[in-house]
């Protein structure tokens, strides 16, 4: 019978995506120690393929914290979206209207980089792990785990972070008298491609059309990811390249402009859905990322929200440690509920004026056009949408 290897540290990561990383890298800036554990293998991770849009503050955290300049050098840097209806495109220029911008940087890339990050400071993060239990959560807390190489470690720390993602198992320790999940499902998917193609348009375009929503995004110079609004109960294997491009083209295309197509070389079914769990601690035990939240993908909020509690989250265990105060700590759950209610509604109703609802009728339509109109004649609706997609002050 192997014997159990007893490993100590101040803070247990269960989880080892990008959030779980940047906390992990945070801390070591402040000598503070911590240990990440991943189920899945680092290649699994990185070829896990993602979009991303970075909010300005995002890129400044990856930057100024040491993690790398790659975004500023290798992404694309985006000083706003185009809104597109009845055919024509309305510019919202986020560098005009609030100063900032977004970048274009996959989050397989952020992950590689902070990955290489923890590993080039000798990090402690141990990907390949199974049967991951946390005990005692509340009080004392202790991880068991089974490591790559079969060997059952007891990982005993100060406090436990569940930075798990969407079916998270460190959620569920947090007794059901003691929390409350809140939670939507919406009645449509994104259907997303990646295409070999030159660019159709520089920026991103966000479609709204009688047959109902599109988005065209960018890869590279010569690859292309694009998304369409379809039911939820479709199979991707019933596309083939020609019906592809012929949804994209109605919902698209007009006065002058056209994509570019080439061959599908991915296709997907994305199911759209939003959930909260508050609080986000229970003693010892804290969430962050899609361990506690998810967004529906319109808003581009996901990983900026992800990487923002986890800002919170250090700020706070940082002052404990540094100075002794549990006031950051008390503070952590209300603090970031208070920025990812405001990324629910944005995402909420950025999903509801671009998409078409089943069954809506001829009022619902021309209201939403009457919105949509509102939004790009108004410097105000423009300001609105351009601070809320950039992304607000760091504790707003």
């Amino acid at each position: 019978m192997s014997q159990t290897e007893t490993v100590r540290t101040q803070v247990a990561i269960v989880g080892g995506g990008p959030a779980g990383l940047m906390l992990s890298h945070l801390l070591a800036t402040r000598g503070i120690d911590s240990v990440v554990l991943e189920s899945r293998s680092r290649q699994a991770i990185h070829e896990t393929v993602r979009a991303g849009i970075l909010e300005h503050g995002t890129v400044n955290l990856l930057v100024d914290s040491g993690v790398s300049d790659r975004v500023l050098r290798e992404g694309d840097r985006h000083d706003g979206i185009e809104l597109r209806f009845d055919g024509e495109s309305h510019r919202i220029d986020f560098q005009e209207l609030v100063g900032e911008s977004v970048w274009l940087y996959p989050q397989t890339e952020v992950f590689a980089d902070l990955a290489a990050r923890r590993e080039a400071d000798g990090g402690d993060v141990r990907y390949g792990v199974s049967g991951v239990a946390v005990h005692d959560a509340a009080s004392d807390p202790r991880v068991t785990f089974t490591d790559a190489e079969g060997r059952d470690v007891e990982l005993r720390a100060d406090f436990v972070v569940g930075a798990d993602g969407s079916r998270s198992h460190c959620r569920g320790l947090i007794p059901e008298d003691r929390r409350r999940r809140y939670f939507k499902e919406y009645p449509f998917a994104w259907f997303g491609i990646l295409a070999e193609a030159p660019r159709s348009a520089d920026e991103l375009i966000y479609a709204n059309s009688p047959q109902g929503f599109a988005l065209i995004s960018q890869r590279t110079e010569t690859m292309q990811r694009m998304y369409f609004q379809c039911d939820p109960g479709e199979s991707a294997a019933d596309w083939d390249d020609e019906r592809i491009w012929a949804t994209l083209r109605e919902r698209v295309n007009g006065n002058g402009f056209e994509l570019v197509e080439g061959p599908v070389l991915e296709k997907v079914v994305l199911p759209f859905r939003s959930f909260v769990q508050a609080p986000l601690r229970h003693g010892k035990l804290f969430l962050a990322g899609d361990a506690a939240h998810t967004v529906p993908p319109t808003g581009a909020k996901g990983l900026n929200l992800a990487l923002h509690d986890v800002r919170m989250l250090f700020e706070a265990l940082d002052s404990f440690y540094t100075g002794g105060s549990e006031d950051l700590l008390d503070g952590y759950s209300e603090r970031a509920l208070g920025r990812v209610w405001k990324a629910q509604h944005f995402s909420s109703w950025m999903t509801s004026l671009l998409h078409a609802a089943q069954g809506e009728s001829d009022f619902d339509r021309a209201r939403r056009r009457g919105e949509l109109d509102a939004v790009v004649s108004s410097a105000h609706g423009r300001a609105y949408l351009a601070e809320s997609y950039t992304g607000w002050p760091d504790h707003a």
